[in-house]
């Protein structure tokens, strides 16, 4: 079954919010950019869900902060 994935990772001591079919396959390609980590993922089994995710972090300061409070909790 095809899963999709939002995740956020740290690069640079920048946070970045994406989405994407393949998570492995996305990390590499982050890492050819300099040194990142994985902060966090959830994994749907709908791409609705994943993308709506993905908006609510990006244009939403209050989910952004409840997420970050989860991580770092």
């Amino acid at each position: 079954m095809l899963m999709y994935y939002l995740y956020v990772i740290k690069i640079n001591n920048d946070f970045y919010i994406g989405y994407t079919e393949d998570l492995e396959k996305r990390l590499k390609q982050h890492r050819a950019k300099g040194e990142i980590s994985l902060i966090y993922y959830e994994a749907y089994q709908l791409k609705n869900l994943a993308t709506n995710s993905e908006n609510k972090l990006k244009h939403y300061c209050s989910a952004w902060r409840a997420l970050k409070n989860r991580i770092t909790a």
